[in-house]
């Protein structure tokens, strides 16, 4: 068995390695920059900017992923990175940060799919890190809504496809206490309506932990029913 995480290197996403890699996985890990923390033999790293279109398009078309699952009898694939950025109407948007978030947010999740599905024989496993603004709409928040709603019919679509080989299940994981939260809270109001409500869960203690949060997602994502599901709420599972 081996995996590939995106975005391995901060919050959610080097939580989910380093809970792989905990139980003897061996870990792909895509992101801009290298973790900072001392490195496990279980964890080999690729510097890719995936909200770079002609970067993603460079890696889906090489070799890594290939040579990385010649030995595998089983693939998991965690599409872990995004950014909520732009935030606010569409009149104060960055239209290059929409586009770069659609990118991250979206085509590399789908193309990496795709790419480690053909790359890879035996059972394949796709976790999509969605989220409850997938599910609903929220003032502010267009785009960020719109790429992690793209992930939920995605899931739905391949679940269609029937191929008994792949498992695809879009989660959203709940409220964590992250950089993206960080971010969250420091967003205006003016841009983000609902940003007390965010800071009021900080204050509250109710932001999981990343280590937390990690360690039931990846029960989930070994346990027998992940995939006969393609929505899921990790709060629920």
């Amino acid at each position: 068995m081996k995996a590939i995480v995106t975005g391995h290197t901060k919050g959610l996403g080097a939580a989910i390695a380093a809970e792989l890699i905990e139980r003897g996985i061996p870990v792909l890990g895509l992101a801009r920059s290298r973790a900072a923390a001392a490195a496990s033999t279980l964890l080999t790293e690729i510097e890719v900017d995936l909200s770079d279109g002609a970067a993603l398009a460079s890696f889906v078309a090489g070799t890594t992923l290939r040579d990385w699952l010649a030995d595998a009898e089983t693939t998991l694939l965690v599409n872990n990175a995004g950014v909520v950025a732009p935030v606010g109407p569409l009149a104060e948007q960055d239209p290059l940060a929409a586009l770069r978030a659609v990118t991250l947010n979206v085509a590399a999740p789908l193309a990496l799919a795709a790419s480690v599905v053909q790359a890879s024989t035996g059972e394949r496993r796709i976790l999509h890190v969605s989220s409850g603004a997938g599910r609903n709409a929220y003032p502010g928040w267009s785009v960020y809504c719109a790429t992690k709603a793209a992930l939920d019919r995605h899931a739905e679509a391949v679940l269609q496809d029937g191929d008994p080989s792949v498992r695809c299940t879009s989660l959203a994981p709940g409220v964590i206490d992250t950089g993206m939260q960080a971010e969250i809270r420091a967003t205006p109001e003016s841009r983000f309506p609902m940003k007390e409500r965010f800071v009021q869960l900080k204050q509250e203690g109710a932001l999981a932990r990343p280590d937390e949060c990690a360690r039931k997602l990846v029960d989930y994502l070994l346990a027998d029913q992940f995939g006969k599901q393609p929505l899921a709420d990790l709060r629920d599972v």
